[in-house]
């Protein structure tokens, strides 16, 4: 059984519709909001788009 790409998966956010939505819901933002701030912090680590996230509001 492969592990190795479940670690990976839940440190990044995709461009998944249900991604961006998941992590709006638990940001209070909007999945537009989520897509701005991935490109806006040049990754797609969750710390770091929710970092990007927390500092906009």
């Amino acid at each position: 059984m492969a592990t190795r790409g479940t670690k990976v998966e839940r440190r990044s956010v995709s461009e998944q519709p249900h991604e961006l939505s998941y992590e709006g819901k638990k940001t209070g933002t909007s999945a537009k909001a989520v897509e701005a701030a991935k490109k806006e912090a040049g990754s797609n680590r969750r710390s770091e788009v929710e970092k990007e996230l927390k500092n906009k509001k």
